[in-house]
């Protein structure tokens, strides 16, 4: 099919999500580049969003997808039958995790992860209120747009869920909403959608102190945090506390579908009794999906990929200095870049674009774009790519 023709049945037939997509024509994909069907090559920055940590068909993953596919699919819906692929992949996580992140349950996405999280956390309080943070996103699902902290996302579908309150990010006098009729708080150790904003170093332990007293579960959404993206595998081990419930999705599957929430055993087996099946999912926990995330995990932590994050995120930092870009917030590969305007992120964007770079915007954040690559990005590919945008920025007249 011709080039044009594609793009025509793109806008023709495929339900739209915004009224000026990217639409780059996605020919190939391999590491940290992506070409489209007239040959052009694109730096990707932002890993499809925080999933493709190890770049685009990193060939441990592609193997191992290959592998599974030779030996079976889809077989039964999750938690019936032995599928090899799922319990190593729940083993090795739980060999990652602390004490009390111990039972794994793979769901399709970190909507789903979140959901699953919530049911949990009502079943094991008896409570059915929940504390969430303002400017917060946890997915487009009705039980994850309930916690998010965005009115802009979910005004036209409401009502949502009751019983949910909103605290200030960063802010421990806020604690005070988390009482003893609170489920469990629900919070992103790093705000992504947001525009990465970073919480003081003590607050998540004062916030965990508070749930503990109040008897309110405490539950991370590390789905774009995670894996490997903030200088460690997820980003809460820095923090010096343990989540009751941990939710992932995005890079855990090296490019393929997969989410999870990860508790401990005792906690996970609620579902399995009054009722029966307490959650359950038909393609959660795919064999393939799963083999794909082994090789994920396990090659992050072969190679000790993310022992270099850090260290490639300051290089971003130092590279990008001008005086229009008024913030730069960074952990690890995790950044975002704040002008004076959204206008002004639009054009940068646009401009790098048209350069062969690969930004985005945050919709919670419109004045800052986002920095997301590949953490298998080399330092002469990070220091090639900030030139490009530097370039653009001091093309345009920010008088």
């Amino acid at each position: 099919m011709a080039s044009e023709d594609i793009k025509a049945d793109f806008f023709q037939y495929l339900a739209p999500t915004s009224p000026h997509p990217l639409a780059i024509e996605v020919d190939r994909a391999e590491g940290i580049y992506i070409w489209d069907r007239a040959g052009k090559r694109y730096t990707d920055l932002v890993a499809g969003i925080a999933v493709c940590n190890l770049g685009h068909r990193h060939p441990r993953v592609i193997e191992a997808i290959k592998q599974q596919l030779d030996a079976y699919l889809h077989v039964m819906p999750y938690g019936e039958f032995i599928q090899g692929p799922q319990v190593a992949l729940a083993k090795r996580l739980s060999e990652l995790l602390p004490a009390g992140l111990d039972s794994c349950y793979f769901v399709n996405s970190g909507a789903e992860s979140i959901e699953a999280a919530m049911k949990l956390a009502k079943r094991s309080t008896g409570r059915s209120n929940f504390v969430a943070c303002k400017r917060s996103y946890h997915g487009s699902t009705h039980g994850a747009l309930s916690v998010t902290g965005n009115e802009n996302k979910k005004f036209h579908v409401r009502p949502l869920l009751p019983g949910v309150k909103f605290m200030d990010f960063n802010v421990v006098k806020d604690f005070e909403l988390i009482d003893r009729n609170t489920a469990a708080v629900i919070i992103e150790p790093i705000q992504g959608d947001a525009g990465v904003r970073i919480p003081d170093s003590e607050y998540l332990k004062m916030l965990r102190m508070r749930c503990d007293e109040v008897g309110a579960l405490l539950i991370f959404d590390e789905i774009q945090t995670g894996m490997g993206r903030t200088g460690t595998l997820f980003a809460f081990m820095q923090y010096g506390l343990v989540p009751d419930i941990l939710c992932t999705a995005k890079a855990l599957g090296g490019g393929m579908p997969i989410g999870a929430f990860v508790s401990s055993r005792e906690r996970m087996q609620l579902f399995t009794h009054d009722p029966m099946l307490g959650h359950i999912t038909t393609f959660g926990g795919h064999p393939v999906n799963c083999a794909a995330a082994l090789a994920t995990l396990n090659t992050l932590i072969d190679e000790k990929i993310i022992d270099e994050v850090e260290e490639k995120g300051r290089l971003f930092e130092e590279q990008l200095k001008h005086p229009a870009i008024k913030e730069l917030r960074r952990k690890g590969l995790m950044m975002a870049v704040e002008f004076e305007s959204p206008e002004v992120v639009q054009r940068v964007v646009q401009g790098c674009l048209e350069k062969g770079i690969i930004t985005f915007w945050f919709l919670s954040d419109p004045k800052s774009f986002r920095l997301q690559p590949p953490l298998t990005i080399s330092k002469n590919q990070i220091q090639e790519s900030c030139e490009v945008i530097m370039d653009v920025i001091k093309g345009f007249d920010f008088r």
